[in-house]
């Protein structure tokens, strides 16, 4: 059996399941592997311009499964803090590569998001929750850190960092309505229309120009590491004269004249072209 389950469920739109409910889609390394190779497979994907990441059964990931994560492969001749370094870059490896696709991730988040499965939706793009999400900062709870997987750089700034504190220092589990409440999920929905509305808003979204969907990703989250306002309208600048060269901008200004949905192609835009000047000699 898969325990990442791959499957496209709308036109451009893949889908990638965690698929061990019988421990709430817990992280071993077998899980981490087969998610860190699909993730590959879908960032290679030139035809899926979004995906959806979300979980079988009553959760969306529990976080680390403390009684059956497994061995990671090769560590013949290794001491036991190499294994464990190599170990912890298993799991934290999964959410720049989240950031590193260049399709928007929307992340489903039903049931319980304990420890690395809250981290795991923080390297989505969007998080919609149904009614019974949980979230829980589950290391502190354990004995151990809450920081992990990159928590302490993205959750203060997604919620700022009093309600951060508040999540990654008490290890209290907040409900999906706190959630919402706290900027940490857009939307929450009844938990039987979930895994179709984030469908839906997946397939929208692929009514744009995938180029633009991918350059949007990139600088949102690029100027999350940009010092200065300055810097971050430069970014933005040069992203969106590259979009500007594409015929996008005129296809839209043609459809929305009759009245229709553009069909974007990002194909170059040829009439802002000159020839080259002939030589008279």
């Amino acid at each position: 059996m898969s325990l990442v389950e791959v499957d496209r469920p709308a036109p451009h739109v893949s889908r990638l399941t965690l698929n061990r409910p019988e421990r709430l889609n817990a992280m071993s390394i077998d899980l981490v592997i087969e998610l860190w190779d699909a993730l590959g497979d879908v960032a290679a994907d030139n035809d899926c311009y979004v995906l959806v990441l979300t979980g079988a059964g009553r959760a969306f990931c529990s976080g680390l499964d403390l009684k059956d994560y497994g061995i990671i492969p090769n560590i013949d001749g290794l001491q036991v803090g190499r294994i464990a370094q190599r170990s912890m870059r298993y799991y934290s490896r999964l959410i720049p590569r989240l950031r590193d696709l260049p399709q928007p991730v929307v992340a489903a988040v039903n049931g319980a998001a304990y420890g690395g499965g809250m981290c795991l939706s923080l390297g989505a793009d969007l998080r919609l929750a149904g009614a019974s999400a949980r979230f829980n900062a589950t290391g502190i709870v354990n004995g151990l850190t809450s920081t992990e997987m990159g928590v302490s750089f993205l959750l203060p700034r997604l919620i700022g960092a009093a309600h951060s504190n508040d999540l990654l220092l008490t290890g209290r589990v907040i409900d999906a309505a706190e959630a919402e409440r706290m900027g940490l999920v857009s939307r929450v929905l009844p938990d039987e229309e979930l895994a179709d509305a984030a469908v839906a808003v997946a397939a929208d979204m692929c009514r744009f120009s995938p180029y633009g969907l991918a350059m949007t990703k990139d600088t949102i989250w690029a100027n999350l590491e940009i010092s200065s306002l300055a810097a971050a309208i430069e970014l933005e600048d040069r992203n969106q004269l590259m979009l500007g060269f594409t015929d996008n901008l005129p296809t839209a200004i043609r459809a929305f004249g009759r009245g229709e949905e553009p069909a974007y192609t990002d194909e170059p835009r040829r009439d802002i072209w000159a020839p080259p000047a002939t030589d008279p000699s």
